[in-house]
């Protein structure tokens, strides 16, 4: 797999900056951790959503509300999976959940 060599040297950045009391090379390896994550998640997702039977667009509630949206009060999520959170440096998983596009509306 070819990696984005700019977009993690610009998460690492961003880590670093955000981060306090780490080194560059800490923020360096866990923008790497992320980048590796991403291909594992996205499969856990879409294994997720398949097997929930869920056919249209789904989001976290951080990227709906990232694209301009909000979802609905009340609304329960579709599916929910484990995922990889690198960039705090431990690889540890974390529980998302995920809401579909009837139950987001525009801000």
């Amino acid at each position: 797999m070819k990696y984005n060599l700019s977009k993690i040297m610009l998460k690492a950045w961003k880590i670093y900056r955000r981060t306090k009391d780490i080194r560059f090379a800490e923020a360096l390896h866990r923008a790497w951790l992320s980048a590796k994550a991403e291909e594992i998640n996205a499969k856990r997702i879409e294994n997720a959503k398949q097997a929930a039977g869920i056919a249209e667009e789904t989001n976290t509630f951080a990227k709906w509300k990232e694209l301009g949206y909000k979802v609905v009060h009340g609304s329960k999520a579709l599916f929910g999976c484990s995922l990889i959170w690198g960039s705090r440096g431990d690889g540890a998983e974390y529980k998302a959940s995920f809401f579909g596009k009837s139950q987001v509306e525009i801000i």
